[in-house]
């Protein structure tokens, strides 16, 4: 594997422009399409809210225990629509992933997340409290009876468990010991916790029962939720890995734990993919082929090859570095939204703390030339500059400048005093980030305070 076959040199201004005739960029953000799905998100549960009260009447209302049982029915509907929201949210449908990004859909499923959840608890409290209402015995006896007169109850009463556990594990004080690809396995078991609570639903819910055309709609909505998973989450991943073949045909050590991949594949320069954007990628290999990580692109494709630059963290990035010449690679994406399309001035900061650098550094490739980019390269020791000639030759192209802050992080001064210094023009520029959680964080809050509008700052964080 010591033969080099792909070159950087290709990522000058003039080979760039032609490189970009064979290599689409990813399609650009379309915020109305944003604006129509969350439209019929609010209108869908307006409608879920109206079917649930127009299926009560007075009478039964009146009746032992007819309120509660209401409040746990419209408990369940709303919990469960609310639910298929979240799964929806996570499918990495392309036209809602380019306006948000991963990191912005992450941060809606997170805070939707406790909602469905709390819901559907209060729904099976308050339905069990109904019926014990209703027939005059007490709330352990009812569940009981429940769960032995209804088959369908006892898969949702296990379907509710797993929800449960998966809310707990996702306390950010619990998951942050999680391992990555435990995590993962874990949230798969939401998608069972929902299969199990279809069919009560269906069969046993007050909405539903004599009620076939609102049994039929909402059977609807759950297969087109399905069907959206399955899509976006497998057929089209399967499809693009099959379409483009990819190999790994070289591994080559760039700095001390860190490793580019670099891939072969067919018809690479028909694939769309815009500099900054990233796959979830998967080396069909002993021991990695089951899971997914997202790694950037460090370079624009140049078909028939396809780069990508790793540090060493976990145990999935270090296996990495280990990968056999022909291992068979699978893709998800692209996917990312901070690209040259985020863009509002002209000319561009880039601020990148360690690895970070590698997803500037395709972005650098799609930047125009009078962009004349600041490029902020931080790293703890001089050979973790991950790429730094390639960096700086794409700058110089660029009419930019590149300042290399190495040292630790209390020695190098805080954000705000970098940026305050090397970027006098910050305000007329946008500012785009990319390392460690806690540095953009930081990086953030710093161009806040210094003036810098949000809508000019774009960064994304690889989280879970």
């Amino acid at each position: 594997m010591a033969t080099a076959v792909f070159d950087p040199s290709v990522a000058s201004p003039r080979k760039t422009r032609r490189q970009r005739s064979h290599n689409p960029p990813a399609p650009p953000p379309r915020p109305w399409v944003g604006a129509l799905a969350t439209t019929v998100a609010v209108i869908a549960l307006v409608w879920v809210v109206v079917l649930g009260i127009s299926s009560e009447t007075s009478k039964e209302l009146g009746l032992p225990g007819g309120v509660t049982t209401f409040i746990g029915s419209m408990t369940g509907l709303v919990g469960m629509y609310l639910a298929l929201v979240q799964v929806v949210i996570v499918a990495r449908i392309p036209a809602l992933e380019r306006i948000l990004g991963q990191d912005g859909m992450l941060r809606w499923h997170r805070w939707l997340g406790p909602w469905p959840i709390s819901l559907l608890a209060a729904h099976a409290v308050f339905i069990t409290i109904g019926y014990a209402q209703a027939s005059r015995t007490g709330f352990w006896h009812e569940i009981g009876k429940l769960v032995d007169s209804y088959p369908d109850l006892l898969a949702a009463t296990v379907g509710l468990g797993l929800m449960v556990a998966i809310g707990i594990a996702s306390i950010r004080a619990i998951r942050n010991r999680m391992r990555r690809e435990t995590w993962w396995v874990l949230h798969l078991y939401m998608y069972l916790a929902l299969a199990l609570s279809f069919a009560h639903v269906i069969v046993l819910g007050p909405s539903f029962v004599g009620h076939p055309v609102v049994r039929i709609v909402w059977s609807v909505i759950w297969a087109a939720t399905a069907g959206t998973v399955l899509l976006y989450r497998v057929a089209l991943p399967v499809a693009r890995s099959t379409r483009y073949g990819l190999r790994v045909v070289e591994v080559k050590r760039e700095a001390p734990g860190v490793t580019s991949v670099i891939c072969s594949g067919h018809r690479l320069e028909r694939l769309a993919v815009s500099g900054g954007q990233f796959f979830a990628w998967r080396f069909l290999t002993k021991g990695l082929w089951w899971q997914a990580h997202p790694y950037s692109i460090s370079a624009l494709p140049q078909p028939p090859y396809l780069r990508l630059t790793v540090k060493a963290i976990g145990d999935h990035s270090s296996a990495v570095s280990k990968l056999r010449r022909g291992t068979r690679v699978a893709i998800e994406g692209p996917y990312g939204a901070v690209t040259v399309n985020a863009r509002r001035h002209e000319k561009v900061v880039l601020f990148a703390g360690g690895i970070g650098i590698t997803s500037l550094r395709s972005l650098l490739e799609d930047l125009p030339r009078q962009s004349q980019p600041i490029v902020i390269m931080r790293a703890s020791s001089e050979d973790q500059l991950v790429l730094r000639d390639e960096v700086a030759e794409l700058v110089r192209h660029r009419r930019g400048v590149v300042h290399e802050l190495v040292g630790p992080r209390k020695s190098l001064g805080s954000a705000r005093t970098m940026l305050q210094r090397l970027v006098p023009d910050l305000l007329q520029r946008d500012l785009y980030v990319c390392g460690p959680p806690g540095m953009i964080e930081d990086v953030i809050d710093a161009a806040a305070q210094l003036g810098v509008e949000k809508s000019a700052i774009h960064y994304e964080v690889y989280s879970w």
